[in-house]
């Protein structure tokens, strides 16, 4: 373990599906010789990408789960955690941004940058990560590396500067020209582990030099020292020209694009070499806890080995020993046998194993300090728990967690896999956040809910395999949700009168659309009319009737709740009384404010050969789509669109077979909008139907 902190790098690697980050993080482990094999994400050695230990990633040539390992290169250490890219597993994504120092956002050279980009842009922007961009596949037809510069700049809005420029187009790449050094770099031998530097060819000389001229023009706003030298047109040095974009890099002011291929070995370690000169070590990035006894106030860590422990458990995983908490020390180290307090729960934990990853293999240390991301076993934690050092007070922020959009029903073959499932269930809402499973109280079905069908799919197979657990999946259910459209009054008197005391509880006021918010809660009782003291128990009334509207039984939003007048009586007023006469006013002004129903709509992105793109708008039109734009890039053609995910079920299948399997598509939840008469007659006959059958 590395004792130089500013020598460690804690990095991840994220982009839109097939980008490559997979083929990417195994180049970086061979050149780095953690492994002495190359291994292929589809490869026909059966064997896959190292990161991708899961049978069912092998399998499908997908990453699911975020897999961590580490390397050296040179004399710095750097741990990387290789992410998934499809919207289904975007907890995965959040995790570990939230625990990292810095990112390499990479970009396909054809691509450019794509709808999930964008969603990996705006976790990096939420945690405030430093990346620097890589432009993979710039060997492949249709290769464009300064076209996806221009959308890093005009979709996600960075500072983005070219630090090389390729040798050669599309087939003929054969390297890169380091702007920096002013050198053409070239990767020979087998795996490109040759590195071969000359002077630039005659031909490019010209372009690395106005190329080199924007990457000093925009270095310049970091360093006073670089402007000097630019003014009194000095020599320019690499040292100089390094910690200014070093420096503009950490301040997420610019964004250093490097170029490449994965798949071809070519420019893997040019990158390694950006990520140990550019990307933040632990000590310069400012980590921020929360005292638990005053939330307003936030202590910075000091992020130094030998202050006291604080830790976040950022993942979990059932492995064959146990419990596996994937933890980040921001302060600190931990040793085995110390003692530490999970500030959740206040219970003393004592650490006994002590590992770091390498994908799903593992090495045993003696201690972890500040700045480097490990695991324990066998402590019973949730992700998102901070350990801290027994009398430290402080909490670390959690992530931000998505919520489900599709729920499905699952049932048991018979008692064995009952109690199987019991047991899987119990684990994967443990370990994903985004995963979530209950029982319908009426149907008595156990419910799951998930990011999307792929997700759930992903979880029913994994029941299958790991938990021997045969299940009948029944058909996928919308979140529906209900609101009003318009204002409406309510007065409402619960009075109950039978031995001894009774209930006696008035409400007045309105209730009255709020768009984008769940429930809002107002007070405007003068005079006492309702005493003060009872005031709480209207409200837990009327939040206790939105898990089930009284329109369509879905789930209630967008409400505003105005109290403004009552009564009480002295003896017969109570808590219970007013939480009735709230539930009571809830139904008697919901009825006249004109209640709709909601759907979720999905942002979906095609990209599909362009013979195909009168297919795929036509399917989109059929799905009550509504789209959006299309444009092409290279062959391809991106058709952008918002589509009720009701009518998305079972999407792939019909893409492929409209496209010749040629066609993928990416979607998340973009917004909660009125559903249309028409589907709504149909919702209301089925529900009839259920109701009539008891099914």
């Amino acid at each position: 373990m590395n004792t130089d902190i500013q020598k460690v790098r804690n990095i991840g690697i994220s982009a839109h599906i097939d980008s490559g980050k997979t083929t990417l993080t195994e180049r970086i482990l061979f050149m780095t010789r953690r492994i002495h094999r190359i291994h292929e994400v589809r490869g026909k050695d059966g064997v896959g990408a190292t990161m991708d230990s899961m049978e069912l990633e092998k399998e499908r040539g997908i990453t699911i789960a975020s897999a961590a390992t580490y390397c050296q290169w040179g004399d710095h250490e750097v741990n990387i955690i290789d992410t998934p890219g499809h919207v289904d597993f975007t907890i995965e994504v959040e995790r570990a941004l939230r625990v990292l120092d810095g990112a390499i956002l990479v970009l396909c050279a054809v691509g450019g940058v794509q709808s999930q980009s964008i969603t990996v842009d705006q976790q990096m922007k939420r945690y405030r990560v430093p990346c620097i961009a890589f432009v993979n596949k710039c060997d492949r037809s249709g290769a464009d590396p300064f076209r996806v510069i221009t959308q890093l700049r005009e979709k996600l809005h960075h500072n983005a500067v070219a630090l090389q420029i390729p040798i050669g187009q599309e087939a003929g790449f054969e390297g890169v020209i380091d702007l920096i050094s002013m050198k053409a770099v070239y990767f020979d031998g087998d795996y490109g582990d040759a590195v071969r530097i000359e002077a630039i060819p005659a031909d490019l000389l010209d372009l690395a030099r106005e190329k080199r001229d924007i990457l000093i023009d925009a270095a310049t706003m970091f360093s006073d020292e670089l402007t000097e030298a630019v003014l009194e047109e000095t020599e320019i040095t690499e040292r100089l020209l390094m910690s200014a974009v070093r420096t503009g890099t950490l301040k997420r002011e610019i964004t250093p694009v490097l170029m490449g291929s994965a798949y071809k070995n070519k420019g893997i370690q040019t990158l390694l070499d950006a990520v140990t000169h550019f990307l933040p070590s632990p000590m310069d990035v400012s980590n921020i806890a929360m005292d638990i006894d005053d939330p307003e106030k936030q202590i910075i860590l000091s992020g130094k080995a030998d202050d006291p422990l604080v830790a976040l458990a950022f993942k979990l995983e059932d492995g064959h020993y146990g419990q596996l908490s994937y933890i980040r020390l921001y302060q600190g180290m931990l040793k085995k046998g110390d003692v530490a307090v999970n500030m959740r729960n206040r219970q003393k934990i004592k650490v006994g194993r002590i590992v770091r990853m390498h994908a799903d293999q593992m090495e045993d240390v003696e201690r972890i300090s500040a700045g480097y991301i490990g695991a324990f076993f066998g402590i019973d934690c949730s992700s998102g728990d901070t350990f801290a050092a027994p009398g430290l007070n402080l909490s670390m922020t959690s992530m931000f967690v998505p919520e489900p959009v599709i729920s499905l029903a699952i049932k048991p073959v018979n008692l064995q896999s009952e109690k199987n499932m019991a047991k899987a269930l119990s684990r994967f809402t443990k370990e994903d956040p985004t995963f979530r499973a209950f029982t319908n109280e009426e149907t008595n079905e156990t419910i799951i809910s998930g990011m999307g069908e792929l997700h759930l799919e992903i979880y029913l197979e994994r029941m299958k395999r790991e938990y021997q657990s045969d299940i009948i999946s029944g058909e996928p259910r919308v979140a529906y949700r209900e609101t009003i459209s318009a204002r409406s009054e309510f007065d409402y008197t619960h009075k109950k009168q039978t031995g001894g005391s009774g209930q006696y509880g008035r409400i007045s006021g309105y209730l009255e659309p709020a768009p984008d918010q769940d429930f809002i809660f107002e007070n405007k009782v003068t005079g006492g009319s309702i005493p003060t003291q009872f005031i709480p128990a209207c409200e837990k009334g009327f939040k206790a009737c939105l898990e089930k509207g009284p329109y369509m039984k879905y789930p209630v939003t967008g409400i505003k709740v105005v109290i403004n007048d009552g009564a009480s009586h002295t003896v017969d007023s109570s808590d219970i009384a007013f939480q009735a006469a709230a539930r009571g006013s809830f139904q008697q002004g919901y009825v006249k404010a004109s209640p709709i129903l909601l759907e979720p709509i999905m942002k979906v992105v095609v990209e599909t050969p362009g013979e195909f793109q009168g297919n795929v708008m036509g399917s989109m039109n059929q799905r009550r789509g509504i789209i959006i734009g299309a444009h092409d890039v290279g062959y391809t053609t991106v058709i952008e669109a918002r589509v009720p995910l009701a009518e998305m079920f079972g999407y792939a299948t019909v893409l492929r077979s409209l496209t010749q399997g040629k066609a993928q598509f990416t979607m998340e939840f973009d917004a909660y909008k009125q559903v249309p008469k028409s589907v709504l007659d149909k919702l209301r006959e089925k529900e009839e139907k259920k109701a009539k059958t008891g099914s």
